[in-house]
């Protein structure tokens, strides 16, 4: 089979497809024959080498996917041959035409969702999911702004807020970026390129300021943030580039809290309501994943510079 194999650390041209052995499941596992795969944020600081943990050179990127089962390892009963499912797993290297991981990072992908959006889902939509609920304790009835609410991320934290009747504050720095979140249910749009920002989110709030914000760009943002939080507000750090210096005062004056936040500390138990929640929302069209490029297995490296090219809309796949 074909697939993408980086030999060295280093930019997009590291990546390369080759020919490999097909892969085979053993005990536990599955085969599934690979439709789409999700590009993210994190397969380009991997890739690079500045992840603080790397792989074994070679591999092959990537951990999200959907596609069809195409055979199951002894002991496994979940899943049999012809399945739609996706894919959530860690390096299992999803940018191949085959790929085989633990059943238990597969899921049910409804006919509701292509296979382009099952690819949108492992670590965007779980991530959001993880941010709003297990992390910040999102409730019904709170206000939430989402920063930089434009990519995957962005618009699946939008999508799950409204459905759980939070007010959702959506920003964006495009009258297109702003126009696709509101048709993703954000109440209120900001521009936060904008220098009133700040001053937009308080007003939709009435000047309370916002009971949560989930934060994926903390280094340029959570100095700001904590100037817009209402009382016990928090922040959920989803996604930061550098350092950061605040006023620890303003956390001060508010009680608030700043929350990180990681998938790979996500529990077994909350892996599972993570994925209960979005297939049950993929059923009922609650969730409606963007993807904006798709693009053939052998373009890696243009799907990771377009990842990194600002005014990103949605999720880049590619197409073995």
């Amino acid at each position: 089979m074909n697939a993408i194999r980086v030999h060295e650390f280093g930019g997009p041209e590291v990546m390369k497809l080759e020919s490999v052995p097909d892969p085979t499941p053993g005990p536990g596992q599955v085969l599934v024959g690979v439709r789409a795969a999700g590009v993210n944020p994190v397969d380009l600081y991997i890739r690079s080498g500045i992840y603080p943990v790397k792989p074994s050179l070679p591999y092959t990127p990537g951990s999200d996917a959907a596609g069809d089962i195409k055979d199951v390892g002894p002991g496994v009963t979940s899943f049999k041959p012809g399945d739609r499912v996706y894919v959530a797993a860690p390096d299992a290297g999803t940018y191949a035409e085959s790929v085989v991981t633990a059943a238990s990072r597969v899921y049910p992908l409804p006919a509701a969702a292509s296979y382009g959006q099952g690819a949108a889902l492992g670590v965007p939509y779980a991530a959001a999911y993880r941010a709003l609920f297990q992390r910040g304790n999102a409730r019904p009835g709170e206000t939430v702004l989402v920063h930089g609410a434009t990519g995957g991320v962005g618009i699946a934290t939008i999508e799950l807020a409204h459905a759980r009747g939070l007010t959702v504050i959506g920003s964006g720095g495009t009258d297109r970026g702003l126009a696709l979140i509101r048709d993703h249910g954000a109440d209120f749009l900001v521009n936060h390129g904008a220098p009133t920002h700040t001053e937009d989110v308080m007003r939709a709030t009435s000047g309370r300021g916002v009971d949560l914000i989930v934060e994926t760009l903390a280094n340029v943002n959570l100095d700001g943030d904590l100037s817009m939080l209402s009382k016990h507000g928090r922040v959920v750090v989803v996604g930061s580039h550098d350092r950061v210096e605040i006023d620890p005062r303003m956390a001060m004056s508010r009680e608030a809290a700043i929350l990180g936040m990681s998938l790979s500390d996500a529990t077994e138990s909350d892996l599972v309501e993570i994925h209960a929640a979005l297939i049950a929302g993929l059923e009922t069209y609650v969730l409606k994943p963007v993807v904006r490029l798709e693009l053939p297995l052998a373009h890696a490296a243009r799907a990771h510079r377009a990842l990194m090219e600002p005014g990103a809309l949605g999720k880049t796949v590619l197409l073995p």
